[in-house]
């Protein structure tokens, strides 16, 4: 999951720009534009070369859940992080909470994963 830890005053994804980013690094993208929950009101289903993943945004637009493997979710972490202000503080994490990574400006998602492992 990747989540503005505080402070987001008004901002959100621009949903356009992260649409174009999924798209671009995955095939056969499939958008559920409905609002299902809080917590489900876009979804993005495709097919990564680890098998079927998915990512959804929160209705608020600063939060986005990631059912994918540990790379691929890496890397669109680092691409919420793009798309967000460089001030904003963000914050990556599991579902588990088994780590807790502050998500800065800049990271690559070769150091967003090496932070992740050492958490």
């Amino acid at each position: 999951m990747v989540a503005v830890d505080s402070g987001a005053s008004g901002w959100r994804v621009d949903l356009e720009a992260l649409t174009a980013a999924i798209r671009a690094r995955w095939a056969g993208v499939e958008i559920d534009s409905m609002h299902h929950s809080e917590a489900r009101s876009f979804c993005w289903a495709f097919e990564t070369e680890n098998g079927p993943g998915e990512a959804y945004l929160h209705e608020d637009g600063t939060c986005l859940y990631l059912d994918l493997w540990q790379d691929d979710a890496a890397w669109l972490a680092v691409v919420f992080r793009w798309l967000a202000p460089a001030g904003l503080d963000l914050v990556f994490c599991d579902e588990g909470y088994n780590f807790d990574v502050r998500l800065r400006s800049g990271v690559s998602d070769d150091e967003l994963i090496e932070l992740m492992t050492e958490a």
